[in-house]
């Protein structure tokens, strides 16, 4: 049993997820198996921990490996991501510190997720790397970043061909009315360099000489910051978002 000023959503953020000694919980899984939504119950609070699995390239064909894990749940004060990935070691690491923003990080073995609000066009970009780097963008319309390189609480491990990164995204850096999400990963060098997609194209959509492109936002799919944090919770307001429109 857990003490009587037990906080799940500080536990949760400082530990991870899942942890289910004493919990009841239901898993349920979307009919291709790139979603898990996760419902764990702590006494009367109900946490929901969703998890994505990116099974297809940019263009809709099966990856050859096991598949990218992006796991969302409460955290303190913000959005808690937890990546799981095989770990190709190729590019080699960034030159920058590990902990720090590095621009153009999307050269880079990568692992982003967007979230939009689509009415707006107003989307966070948050990419993290096996090498502790990290990029975050806050984009006013399609690939217009009006700010990055801001500060990110992002760790990253490595071990047995497999990395695990856990980020605190605080609420500041979320649009307002987000509805829709897509997750990508990114690895390899050269003719080796491959792109990956949770929602990718469709291959019936595909033209000649089309190439990847992760700004696409008519792929992105259903996604709301409620379905983790409960259905009356209410985004805080944020300052950075004021900018935009300035």
């Amino acid at each position: 049993m857990f003490p009587g000023n037990f906080n799940p959503l500080a536990f949760r953020a400082a530990y991870g997820v899942p942890v289910f000694h004493g919990f009841k919980w239901k898993n349920y899984q979307d009919e291709d198996s790139r979603c898990n939504l996760i419902c764990v119950c702590v006494g009367c609070i109900l946490l929901t921990v969703m998890e994505f699995h990116i099974k297809h390239t940019w263009d809709s064909l099966r990856v050859d490996h096991k598949p990218v894990k992006i796991r969302f749940s409460p955290g303190e004060d913000g959005l808690l991501m937890q990546v799981n990935a095989p770990f190709f070691n190729d590019p080699p690491a960034p030159a920058g510190p590990p902990g720090e923003p590095f621009p153009g990080l999307w050269d880079y073995e990568v692992v982003e997720t967007f979230f939009l609000n689509s009415d707006t066009e107003q989307y966070l970009e948050v990419e993290v790397c096996p090498h502790g780097q990290h990029l975050i963008l806050l984009l006013n319309g399609k690939h217009n970043a009006f700010m990055q390189q801001i500060p990110l609480s992002f760790k990253a491990n490595t071990k047995n061909k497999i990395w695990k990164g856990e980020a605190l995204l605080p609420w500041r850096y979320f649009p307002q009315g987000i509805n829709k999400m897509n997750s990508y990963a990114i690895h390899g060098s050269g003719a080796g360099r491959t792109y990956e997609a949770l929602y990718p194209v469709p291959r019936e959509d595909l033209v000649e000489g089309q190439g990847p492109d992760f700004h696409r936002l008519e792929y992105f799919q259903d996604f709301t910051l409620q379905s983790i944090m409960g259905e009356d919770w209410v985004q805080p307001e944020s300052d950075l978002w004021d900018l935009a429109s300035k």
